[in-house]
């Protein structure tokens, strides 16, 4: 995903990263005016993993609800993991959608 590009007049939007400071607590924000780059680029292909990831996620978890053997100790790790792919999933909708205002 590429941010639009912006007029001299317009300051540049800052976009949502698919990642946190190394610590976990703060969102991180690309501010550039120019249309790609090396971080737009990296968090484009980390978007699509994020969300590839996601979407085979889904297609695991609904064949362990299906099978009677799931135990709940198999449901509650596929539970913390569709949570994690869920936080990925909006962080990137935010990041299309919400620009500055988006919540890490």
């Amino acid at each position: 995903m590429t941010t639009p590009s912006s007029s001299p007049s317009t300051p540049p939007t800052p976009r949502l990263l698919p990642w946190t400071t190394p610590d976990g607590d703060k969102p991180c924000y690309l501010l550039t005016d120019a249309e790609g780059g090396y971080l737009s680029d990296r968090a484009d292909r980390m978007e699509a993993v994020q969300l590839d990831m996601g979407k085979g996620l889904l297609e695991h978890a609904q064949e362990m609800v299906d099978d009677p053997a799931t135990d709940t100790r198999q449901l509650r790790f596929l539970s913390v993991q569709l949570g994690a792919a869920l936080r990925d999933a909006v962080r990137i909708a935010e990041s299309r959608g919400g620009g500055a205002t988006a919540r890490g």
